[in-house]
């Protein structure tokens, strides 16, 4: 068995760090599309909303991983 080096799993975490902003990104274009229609709905945003939360909460941990290394 392997064991993975700081710089690895350094390298690991900034890897999922940067999909999760991928996604978010993603996410906050879908906000403003939503946002730009004549009468938003409500409910699609609470959900983009909720997302993103979900995914600030991801990089949250995903920071502290890296303060640990």
């Amino acid at each position: 068995m392997t064991t993975l080096s700081n710089d690895d799993k350094t390298s690991i975490i900034n890897q999922h760090k940067r999909n999760i902003q991928y996604i978010r990104y993603g996410i906050e274009l879908s906000v403003i599309e939503e946002n730009s229609v004549s009468a938003p709905n409500q409910d699609t945003l609470d959900a983009l909303n909720a997302n993103l939360a979900d995914l600030d909460s991801k990089l949250a941990a995903l920071d502290a991983e890296l303060a640990a290394l």
